[in-house]
């Protein structure tokens, strides 16, 4: 800068400069005129270039040069960029012999924001002054850079509050088009707009959903065809399109918005697409009246809303849908996965229940009802004690193998003994008083007392039985499928009460219970096989004798009993054994052999719904 006389005047110059960064309005101006306080803090200084980027990703470019702001002096960015790959302070030679080139990184927070380059007279003893100096000046930067941090926090956290707020206006509502209407009039109020539209794809088009401040409207409208026509264009290229462009903005096509803003008046218009799980649902469009535009900022603000509002209204409009819309969208969804690409597994596994039905409709198999079973004796033997009295001891319990006359359990005959001790003593009188009636020739008195002989007799032989009937005898070799006495020993017994139950051990018959929706299968003679629990290896043949009518429940469902009879029996067997039979029907389909039960189900359930 010249004074009067046309000499330099660098006082001047330095108030200029501190003025200039007092007042910086932007960004370019502060770190223009910071950079030209730094070449005049440092003695010798001819030029300086500072790089700014993306914390440690980049790319570092050309922020503020000096003295030249358009060209920096040679070999200074060249200095930056070593500077920036080192991270660390360095020093080349410059252009000309005498200067050298002075390049520090910008460090904040251990991240690299950028570099700036110092061109100096060649002194190397000033080397680690002159560092010093642009290290210290560089805090500077990192003072600006922070504050520009702390802005853009507050206007992202300030666009996160406003997009939750639409959000929240989305979420209350229960409905899709009430959730879309209050949407777009709530945006409206808020971002000075009118109208504000959103529309929804349908197929490879757009249709307008709701517009603002509109409870209805008609979709066939031009205005509403054109609005229709910006979201496509929007949709189409997957990006936000605003008409007019702004400088600098990314080139977008915006034919139809600009014929949007042209045709009805508006002076600017904005479309923001939607997403749900990276595929395009619907747009927004914003209109502003004549000579109002979008800034920066506020398209922020709208990319936010959509980011967020997005997923919940796809949400709520396929949740809106019939139950027969969703079940045709699902049907198609798996069409065209199982005839498209990917999807491999699934094709495998459709390929594979084709082949697997296709062999269930052509393949028999011997169909048998499956039926719980339970072995039992030909014949049941019951004994039961012969009169009241009480156990003397016992012989054999329930689950023991006896042998026919083998001695089960003993009464107590104390009292029957000694009953017929005083029978045989009442008759040994009567009998000397029947010789004395002789002998006086009384025949009648003689008559009365051969009666009373006689009845002595029968009581004598009723006893004598009695006592033979204390012992309870099998009466044929067998198993004792019920009855322990050894917990009853010296107990009373009432006569009729039964003391064991005994099954012969050659003559065995089978009991099925066959469920009710399979006894219509059973017929007498068929033939089947057995697996008791106890001999699971053994497999016991059979044949049906007998179909009760008598259901009996138990288990949650009805059954009936089957009688068959055992075609042979293995010597372990005895009554009691439960298992699983299986008896054969005839040769069915494999596909009905296992999906009978589901059909039958079917077919009584729609029976009792639709008669």
């Amino acid at each position: 800068m010249l004074d009067d006389t046309g000499i330099v005047s660098y006082s001047v110059l330095d108030q200029a400069l501190w003025a200039r960064f007092r007042t910086a309005g932007t960004s370019d101006e502060f770190i223009g005129a910071w950079l030209g306080l730094l070449c005049r803090q440092i003695p010798d200084a001819s030029a300086a270039a500072l790089v700014l980027g993306e914390a440690d990703a980049g790319p570092y470019v050309l922020t503020a040069a000096w003295p030249n702001s358009q060209s920096p002096a040679g070999g200074l960015l060249a200095a930056a960029e070593m500077a920036t790959g080192k991270r660390q302070g360095v020093s080349v030679s410059g252009p000309a012999d005498d200067t050298q080139i002075i390049a520090s990184p910008i460090l904040i927070d251990g991240h690299l924001f950028g570099a700036c380059a110092v061109a100096v007279k060649r002194n190397d003893a000033a080397f680690t002054d002159i560092m010093r100096k642009i290290q210290w000046a560089c805090g500077w930067v990192e003072v600006h850079v922070r504050r520009g941090m702390g802005d853009q926090s507050e206007q992202a956290a300030q666009r996160s509050r406003f997009a939750f707020d639409m959000l929240a206006t989305v979420i209350e509502k229960k409905r899709y088009k009430s959730a879309c209407t209050a949407l777009v009039t709530e945006l409206a109020m808020r971002l000075n707009c009118d109208p504000v539209a959103i529309g929804v794809m349908r197929r490879r088009w757009t249709r307008v959903a709701a517009v603002s401040h509109s409870a209805a409207f008609d979709s066939k409208v031009s205005f509403m065809r054109d609005v229709a026509a910006a979201m496509d264009e929007a949709i189409d290229q997957r990006a936000v399109v605003v008409a007019p462009p702004r400088e600098g903005q990314e080139y977008r096509v915006s034919i139809a918005h600009e014929a949007l803003t042209r045709q009805h008046k508006n002076g600017a218009a904005l479309t923001v697409p939607l997403q749900s799980n990276g595929r395009m649902t619907g747009a927004l469009t914003f209109l502003r009246p004549a000579d109002a535009i979008f800034d920066q900022e506020t398209i922020y603000l709208c990319d936010a809303v959509a980011a967020v509002v997005g997923p919940v209204l796809e949400e709520k409009r396929r949740n809106d849908r019939t139950i027969f819309t969703k079940a045709i969208e699902a049907g198609w969804i798996q069409i065209k996965r199982l005839l498209g690409p990917r999807f491999i597994g699934r094709k495998i596994a459709t390929l594979a229940a084709v082949a697997i039905a296709a062999y269930l409709s052509v393949a028999t198999s011997p169909y048998a009802v499956t039926a719980p079973a339970v072995i039992r004796g030909s014949v049941q033997r019951t004994i039961v004690a012969p009169f009241s009295g009480y156990v003397l001891s016992e012989f054999a319990k329930a689950g023991e193998t006896v042998r026919k006359d083998q001695v089960l359990a003993q009464l107590d005959d104390q009292d029957l003994t000694f009953e017929r001790l005083r029978l045989v003593t009442t008759k040994a009188q009567k009998e000397t008083e029947f010789d004395r009636a002789l002998a006086r020739g009384e025949r009648a008195e003689s008559q009365i007392i051969e009666a009373q002989i006689k009845q002595a007799d029968a009581q004598l032989s009723l006893i004598d039985e009695q006592l033979r009937r204390t012992r309870l005898v099998a009466p044929f070799d067998g198993f004792i499928v019920a009855g322990d006495l050894s917990q009853s020993v010296g107990a009373a017994v009432e006569r009729g009460q039964e003391m064991f139950h005994i099954a012969p051990l050659d003559a065995y018959r089978v009991v099925l219970e066959v469920d009710e929706s399979d006894i219509e299968d059973i017929k007498i003679g068929q033939t089947g096989q057995l697996r008791v629990s106890a001999l699971p290896r053994v497999p016991l043949s059979y044949k049906i004798e007998q179909i009760t009518s008598v259901s009996r429940q138990g288990n949650g469902r009805n059954s009936f009993m089957v009688e068959a009879s055992l075609t042979g029996s293995p010597e372990r067997l005895r009554p009691g054994m439960e298992g699983v039979s299986k008896t054969h029907v005839d040769e069915r389909l494999l596909f009905f052999v296992y999906t009978q039960k589901m059909i039958d189900w079917l077919r009584l359930t729609l029976w009792r719904w639709a008669g």
